[in-house]
């Protein structure tokens, strides 16, 4: 969790990095581009920063390696696509596009992942790339957490699951001049998950899901959480057969349908309504609104 004491510098830093992201994907809308395009382009600004947990930086399994995972859907057609588990992709977000496009499935994951960004001359890089001294770091506290914790009574540590709460998953979403709304996530996942686990990154209704007829979300926080209750197409349900309000649908499921400090999520409805909320009281994110208006934010409660 990002601590509210950290120095000003870092405040900017992170900032600054919101801000390339947000120009990239704001530049291509106002350029009459495609919402697909404008986020997988500004997923793509932070997953090459390594401040953030996907791509570059991204946190470490128990085994220290990265485990990479992300998902991207288009509202107009209801195509998606989406990758899980893979340790050589430089981008899994373009990645997670071309097997949407290019394919007649949706979600690969592990080698065969690997082969076929092979075969379609992904670019890869070698997985020490993404490892960070920083990331390396925090997963020796948390294996030293995970073994006290292992001394004391399980009751004590029967909610584990915060322990290992992800900090900077990214994710987009993004309505276009033609109406048409895209959403997008990326992840390293948990600080010390088992090797092979998966979230809800790469899984649409979960942490990622877009429809023109509602509207486009990208989630953050403990994955297995989001699986549950399938919180993204829970979203979408709630503004589209209960009429409820954007702001009054993320409400509800963050504060009734997760526990405390689960995560939060940023969305877009069809009207261009923007959500950016969180249970935990620290979540960076940005937007930008057809006006030209621009909000940064680091800590906001729900």
């Amino acid at each position: 969790m990002l601590d509210k004491n950290m120095p000003e510098s870092d405040k900017r830093e992170y900032r600054e990095s919101l801000e390339r992201s947000l120009t990239v994907g704001e530049s291509i809308l106002k350029a009459g581009g495609t919402s697909l395009d404008a986020v997988e382009a500004a997923v793509r600004v932070l997953e090459d920063d390594p401040r953030f947990n996907a791509g570059k930086g991204a946190v470490l399994t128990r085994d220290g390696t990265c485990e990479l995972d992300a998902s991207i859907m288009d509202g107009r057609t209801l195509k998606c696509g989406a990758a899980a588990g893979v340790k050589t992709v430089k981008n899994p977000i373009s990645f997670a596009r071309r097997i949407m496009q290019e394919t007649p499935h949706i979600l690969f994951a592990g080698e065969g992942a690997e082969r076929l960004a092979a075969q379609m001359n992904i670019e890869r890089v070698d997985p020490a790339y993404f490892i960070t001294a920083k990331r390396r770091e925090q997963l020796e506290r948390k294996m030293q957490e995970i073994e006290a914790a292992k001394k004391i009574a399980a009751s004590a540590a029967s909610r584990s699951t915060h322990d290992y709460y992800p900090t900077g998953t990214v994710g987009c979403v993004a309505l276009d001049l033609a109406g048409n709304i895209a959403a997008a996530t990326s992840t390293g996942g948990m600080t010390a998950k088992m090797p092979g686990r998966v979230g809800d990154s790469p899984i649409i209704g979960a942490g990622c899901y877009a429809n023109n007829l509602t509207l486009g979300v990208s989630c953050t926080g403990t994955g297995e959480q989001f699986i549950r209750h399938a919180i993204a197409h829970e979203l979408s349900s709630l503004v589209r057969y209960q009429r409820c309000s954007l702001k009054e649908a993320a409400r509800i499921v963050l504060t009734e349908r997760l526990d405390p400090d689960d995560g939060g999520l940023i969305a877009i409805d069809r009207e261009g309504n923007i959500v950016m909320s969180t249970t935990t009281g620290c979540m960076p994110a940005a937007s930008a609104d057809w006006r030209g208006n621009r909000k940064f934010q680091m800590w906001v409660d729900q």
